[in-house]
């Protein structure tokens, strides 16, 4: 299944229940350029036989401005020119990393997605924000620019560890509580293992995710209103993501979790809700609390790109399916995460 998304800043080809080497359809095999990380060369060696590629060390840790300057290198190496095409292989590290240095390499060449995480393909790879770390911040250094297509091949998720299972399901059930109680009703009487042993349900949820992300983003591209949303449950969860090393999905649950409980003193979200959102995040193998430095949290909190002088942009909850971005001032934050 085929179809285009065009943004403002440009149409990008969605090619669902796709393969690996669909992407020779889409552009000329002969101008690309493959990165992926170690762990998904290791595994699929057989994919890259033969072409261009540019592998890096795989980690979070390796998403940084030092890596952009290594793969220009390589990019150089490689004499790859503006009629180049790039495309990243991988998780959200990978095409994070791959968009950015895309747009930017020699002012800008194209580039393409073939995600290989459930994270990536229900959001990470999704809606043209590319970025790196630097330090504890994290995708502080970024631009937006949308890939030509994202090529879904779940047959990537064969080999996905059962952690990174997890992970991915969190951006899901960031998706239901957001937008969709239908899905997140579904997701409720369900765990991994059913969408892993029933592809047809999993591929809904896939789709049903990247309809959401692409409505939101059409909508406000560049992240000055609506999509804001998005971030729901990522301003602490980036935070402690980055501070203690967590897998991204575990701390984007953790932060849905202080989300519903700063929610319930702002919006009046009933605490049965959070205790809904509980359940179903241990439901997929996710934590929902984590014992932090409330003051390490905060320095980081408070370099965030939502901040607006003493206050940042939250995304609270009303009900499942209903969220608003709130202005809170950082004390207020601070007091409610204290009591976590």
């Amino acid at each position: 299944m085929q179809y285009p998304v065009s943004f403002q800043s440009g149409t990008v080809q969605y090619l669902l229940q796709s393969s690996f080497r669909s992407f020779a359809k889409l552009v000329d095999e002969g101008n690309c350029i493959f990165i992926t990380d170690s762990n998904i060369a290791a595994l699929y060696a057989k994919h890259f036989e033969g072409r261009k590629l540019i592998v890096i060390p795989a980690g979070e840790d390796h998403k940084n401005l030092q890596t952009i300057e290594q793969i220009v290198k390589q990019l150089l190496q490689l004499e790859a020119h503006r009629k180049s095409f790039l495309i990243g292989v991988g998780g959200g590290v990978i095409t994070d990393i791959a968009g950015f240095v895309a747009s930017v390499y020699m002012r800008g060449i194209s580039f393409g997605f073939i995600p290989t995480s459930l994270l990536g393909m229900v959001d990470a790879a999704i809606g043209g924000k590319n970025g790196v770390d630097v330090g504890l911040y994290k995708n502080v250094a970024g631009n937006f620019k949308q890939p030509e297509f994202i090529l879904y091949d779940t047959t990537f998720l064969k080999t996905l560890p059962e952690e990174e299972w997890s992970n991915g399901f969190a951006e899901i059930i960031k998706y239901a509580c957001l937008f969709d109680k239908v899905m997140f009703d579904e997701l409720s009487v369900n765990d991994v293992a059913h969408y892993k042993d029933h592809e047809a349900a999993l591929l809904s949820l896939i789709n049903r995710c990247v309809a959401w992300k692409n409505q939101t983003v059409l909508a406000d591209e560049t992240e000055q209103g609506e999509r804001k949303l998005l971030n729901f449950g990522h301003t602490l969860g980036h935070a402690i993501e980055n501070l203690y090393k967590l897998p991204h999905g575990h701390a984007v649950a953790i932060g849905m979790v202080a989300a519903c409980r700063i929610s319930e003193e702002v919006s009046g979200l009933s605490s049965s809700t959070t205790e809904q959102l509980r359940v179903l995040l241990q439901q997929y193998v996710l934590p929902v609390a984590y014992k932090f430095d409330v003051e390490k949290v905060m320095e980081l909190l408070i370099r965030d790109k939502k901040r607006r002088a003493e206050s940042i942009d939250y995304i609270v909850l009303e009900g499942i399916g209903k969220a608003v971005i709130t202005s809170l001032p950082f004390e207020q934050i601070k007091q409610a995460i204290a009591t976590l």
